[in-house]
């Protein structure tokens, strides 16, 4: 993979779904990049059209409008220059640990050792070469998702795109799987296109930030996290991960108000625009 491989280009897209008459405008307009090697995350309101777009740049639903590019090409289809990681555990039960993460490379025609000593190095990378000859209903929740991500990097996309990954998990393994996330991307350096609901998730992992609005989903925002890396969760506390917490969370609850109908001024609240010094800097759009 080149170093600058991974780009990602989301040019002025829209997206409905519906027959004529009974259309829904899922996103729209929605303008947006991923740099090579950069964590991107997009958070918003439930029903924005996150997923939507998600599904688009991995070539699993057609847009009405606009384009969409990895480095330079047209994104058609599904490819193996992307790899999609899902809230849910989509491995195959009756396959081992090392074989899921193998089924990949195995369908591009690579030989088999060749295979096996990929999908070792990245279990190794993700600690779970002693799980390698288990099944999945022998692993924990977070161990599942976590073979799900290295069965993802296995075919080495430039894109990784990540849906509500850890969603399903309980708090504690949640924070673990962040951790383990954030030491495997620093050291592939492939870039991430992030999918969550959980604003403290969406800081501690990314490079930026995109806050969209209530359906049709938009741009509203977009937001440089100021945090250096490597990121530790003690950084949760400082002034610079609050007051951006404190921002989006602002920006998000404007939406979902907007969303249900609200008339609600709250004080002001709707159109805030928070200071957040020249390295996290938010852009209200």
């Amino acid at each position: 993979m080149s170093a600058q491989s991974g780009h990602v280009d989301v040019r002025d897209v829209s997206i409905s779904f519906g027959a004529r008459g009974s259309v829904i405008e899922a996103v729209k307009g929605v303008s947006l990049q991923v740099q090579p090697g950069e964590f991107v995350s997009l958070i918003g309101p439930s029903g924005c059209g996150k997923s939507t777009l998600l599904n688009a740049v991995a070539g699993f639903t057609e847009i009405d409008a606009g384009s969409l590019l990895l480095d330079g090409a047209p994104i058609d289809g599904p490819g193996s220059d992307r790899g999609v990681v899902f809230q849910q555990y989509s491995l195959f039960p009756w396959m081992t640990v090392r074989k899921n993460v193998e089924f990949g490379l195995k369908m591009k025609g690579v030989g088999q050792s060749v295979r096996e000593t990929q999908a070792r190095t990245l279990l190794g990378l993700a600690g779970l070469l002693a799980f390698e000859n288990h099944y999945p209903a022998q692993l924990s929740g977070g161990m599942k998702q976590r073979v799900g991500i290295v069965r993802a990097l296995a075919t080495s996309p430039q894109v990784l795109l990540m849906d509500e990954p850890f969603g399903a998990l309980d708090s504690q393994t949640r924070s673990v799987m962040q951790e383990i996330l954030t030491n495997m991307w620093q050291r592939l350096r492939l870039s991430v296109l992030f999918i969550t609901h959980d604003i403290e998730e969406a800081i501690f992992l990314s490079d930026r930030i995109y806050v969209m609005t209530a359906r049709p989903g938009r741009v509203k925002a977009e937001l440089k996290v100021p945090l250096p890396r490597p990121r530790k969760p003690e950084m949760m506390d400082s002034p610079e991960f609050v007051a951006l917490m404190r921002t989006i969370k602002a920006l998000i609850r404007d939406e979902s108000l907007a969303a249900m109908g609200s008339e609600l001024s709250d004080g002001g609240l709707r159109g805030l625009s928070t200071e957040l010094g020249p390295e996290g800097a938010c852009h209200v759009l």
